[in-house]
Parts: C-alpha cells; sequence; structure tokens
C-alpha cells in the first residue's frame, strides 16, 4: 500500500540537529495518520507521499518545513509578580497570544523580577536531519480520520 491521505504510517526516524547532535535515536517506531492532519512535520509527508514499506530515506529540512522561523514577536517579558511560585527556567506554561490563540511559552531566563518568555518551538528556526524508514503502512480506520490522529500499537491512546 502507498502512502497516502488517510494512511496510517508506522517508521522509525532518527533526528539531528545541523551540528550532528542527536535529537531523537530512532529506536522506537512511531505511527501518525498522514494526509495534513499536522501529525509529523510538513517535510518529512512531502517526502513519503506515495512511498511504500521499506522506503528509506535522509532529509535536511530548513526551518520552513521543520519547527518554522523564529519569530521575535513570540519572545516577551512579564513581571515575576504575575506568576505563581516557583517559576523557574526551562519551565512551560500555556497563554494565548496576541490572536486569542493557544499558545505555550517556555520560560528562557529569570532577571531579577522579570521573566522572559519565548512562545517558538525549541528547535525553531534550525535545520534538521532525519533519518527515516518506513515500517508500516495501513488504511486509516474512520474513527482515527475523524480524530485526525493514528489509534493502537506506536499512535494515540485514549
Amino acid at each position: 500500500m502507498k502512502i497516502a491521505k488517510d494512511t496510517v504510517v508506522t517508521l522509525t526516524f532518527r533526528a539531528t540537529d545541523a551540528k550532528g547532535k542527536v535529537l531523537e535515536d530512532g529506536t522506537e517506531p512511531r505511527a501518525y495518520l498522514h494526509g495534513g492532519y499536522n501529525n509529523t512535520l510538513p517535510g518529512i509527508e512531502k517526502a513519503l507521499e506515495g512511498q511504500e514499506v521499506g522506503f528509506q530515506t535522509t532529509l535536511e529540512l530548513p526551518p520552513e518545513d521543520a519547527f518554522g522561523v523564529r519569530d521575535e514577536n513570540l519572545v516577551q517579558t512579564i513581571a515575576k509578580s504575575d506568576f505563581p511560585p516557583g517559576v523557574k527556567v526551562g519551565g512551560q506554561l500555556q497563554g494565548r497570544n496576541e490572536q486569542g490563540e493557544e499558545q505555550v511559552f517556555t520560560v528562557v531566563k529569570i532577571k531579577g523580577p522579570t521573566v522572559h518568555l519565548d512562545g517558538n518551538h525549541p528547535l525553531a528556526g534550525q535545520t534538521l536531519r532525519f533519518s527515516l524508514k518506513v515500517l508500516e503502512v495501513r488504511a486509516a480506520s474512520a474513527e482515527e480520520s475523524t480524530h485526525g490522529h493514528a489509534h493502537g500499537a506506536h499512535g494515540h491512546h485514549h
């Protein structure tokens, strides 16, 4: 079966940054629902479209096809007094961006009474390399298509 919209793809992938630092070791298989459901990076979906079990490739994805270009408008400072006690660097907070959409912010620095937050994905702005191997391709169930993600082994569990 070829990878197309509404197929569940099980694969392994090894991810590294531009300097070769391993971000994901690729030992655990992962399953995702293919076809524009935002279950994997757009560059990965594009490379796998029409492929079959056994397909292997290595991709170098620029930020636009990976976790996006850094947006300095997503970097904010807020008074430490506006946060609950115990706020720490590396902590994540869920809030809303200027458009009212849910956004995850990471605490990147605390300097005196000011907390510095970054709403960019931690890998935004980076070129990444992925080594992929397709292990299985199957038709998605109606429930998976409705829910917008793969279920079962290596997928989402309810």
